[in-house]
Formats: C-alpha cells, sequence, structure tokens
C-alpha cells in the first residue's frame, strides 16, 4: 500500500510538473507572436504613413508594386519555407532571431494597407480579429474534441487560396476577390484552433525528454504558426469590411 501511495504521488507530481511546463511553454509562444505583432504593425505603420518609404515600394497613388515591392509581397513566404526547412539545423536563438526579422519583412509586405484603408477601419478590424483569435485559440486549447484530422483539408485549403490570389492578382476579378476573403476567413479560423491544439499535443508528447533547446524552437515555431494564422484572418477580414481611403 505504501509502495502504491508513492507511485500514486511521484505520477501526481510529474503530471503537476507537465502541466506547470505546458503553462510556460504556451505563455511563450503567444508571448513571442505578440512581440512579432507589435514588431509587424509598428514597421508597418512606419512605412506605410511615410509617402517617401512607402514610394520605394509601391506607387503612392495607386499602390502597384515596384519590382522591390514584388520582392517584399513574395519574401515572407519564401522565409517561411526556408524556416521550416533549416529549423532542425539552427539553435533556438538564431531561430528566435529569424522571427523577428521575418515579422519586419512582413511590416513591409503589409504597409500598404496605412493607405489603402482608413486608420479607424484597420482599428477596428484588428480588434475584431483579436477576439476570434482569441476564442478560437482557447476553443482549440481546451476542447476535449481530437481535430487532428481538420489538419489535411486545411493545408489543401491554404493551398487553394494561394494559388487563387496569384491567379487574380492577374485577372483583378472583385468576385474571386470576396470568395478567396470569405473563405481565408473560415480557413485560418480553423488553423487557429487547429495550430493551439496541435501545439499543445506536440508539448505533451516531447516534455519527458526535457530537451530545453528542442523546446525553444518549438515555441517558436507554434509562435509563427499563430502569427500567419492572425494575420491571414486579419487582412482576410479587413479586406471584407475595411474602409478604403
Amino acid at each position: 500500500m505504501a509502495e502504491y501511495r508513492t507511485i500514486r504521488t511521484a505520477t501526481g507530481a510529474r503530471a503537476a510538473q507537465i502541466d506547470e511546463g505546458l503553462r510556460a511553454h504556451m505563455n511563450k509562444v503567444y508571448g513571442t507572436m505578440s512581440i512579432g505583432m507589435l514588431i509587424t504593425f509598428a514597421v508597418a505603420w512606419a512605412v506605410g504613413t511615410s509617402p517617401q518609404l512607402l514610394s520605394v515600394f509601391r506607387d503612392p497613388a495607386t499602390l502597384q508594386p515596384n519590382i522591390l515591392g514584388w520582392i517584399v509581397m513574395f519574401a515572407p513566404l519564401i522565409m517561411v519555407f526556408a524556416f521550416s526547412a533549416a529549423l532542425n539545423k539552427i539553435s533556438a536563438a538564431t531561430a528566435q532571431v529569424f522571427f523577428w526579422a521575418f515579422s519586419a519583412v512582413m511590416g513591409l509586405s503589409l504597409s500598404w494597407i496605412f493607405v489603402a484603408f482608413t486608420g479607424f477601419s484597420i482599428a477596428q478590424v484588428f480588434l475584431v480579429t483579436s477576439i476570434a483569435f482569441a476564442g478560437l485559440s482557447l476553443w482549440g486549447y481546451t476542447t476535449k474534441k481530437d481535430i487532428s484530422g481538420w489538419g489535411a483539408f486545411l493545408i489543401m485549403g491554404v493551398i487553394g487560396i494561394l494559388v487563387a490570389s496569384i491567379v487574380n492578382i492577374f485577372l483583378g476579378s472583385p468576385a474571386i476577390a470576396f470568395a478567396i476573403s470569405i473563405l481565408g476567413v473560415l480557413i485560418f479560423a480553423g488553423l487557429t484552433a487547429y495550430d493551439t491544439q496541435n501545439i499543445k499535443n506536440t508539448y505533451l508528447q516531447h516534455a519527458a525528454h526535457g530537451d530545453s533547446e528542442w523546446l525553444g524552437k518549438a515555441a517558436i515555431m507554434g509562435a509563427l504558426q499563430l502569427y500567419l494564422d492572425f494575420i491571414n484572418m486579419f487582412m482576410f477580414l479587413l479586406q471584407l469590411f475595411g474602409n478604403r481611403e
């Protein structure tokens, strides 16, 4: 009986330790994501509210991107693929620096919104996105429902809207843009819940190993995933509900 109590006590202590570690891990994920968001919007605001800086990337009157603007537009996508491919080969400190750099480049690519939309509508859509993101992420973290099966369908949806968005750059169809925005909101809403649960489950699967270096990189990767979910949901909602200048 005494041995049973000892085992039970040890098991309970281990579970409490994992729960505490999970909370710390999720706090790091959300904290890193939040700092990345601040960097992005600070850079976007600084460039978007300066005609001289914006003209480096776009025509201030038409907002059409020049060659450098096209590079900046697609640079975040290329950086995400490069980061995913190199994650196992770099240190947590390098991954952190990469995430800050990525956040700044994303800010450059989004700077045009401060010319295209009113400041009030940007703030309004940002608030709506924040509330929706918080609710979806909380649900993904607390739900007992296994939503891992959503992953394949959501990734296929992301690829679909990415291809459609590139095609519509040349077509310029408002109807296609509207459909893309509707689908984009739904897909990234689903990804917010899916990624949150996946970050939690991944930590629980590896917590016993105690690999602090791996956990550090996993937190940054999780922050990047949720950051992308938020940014994309925000941009699609802005396209739908933002008031244009």
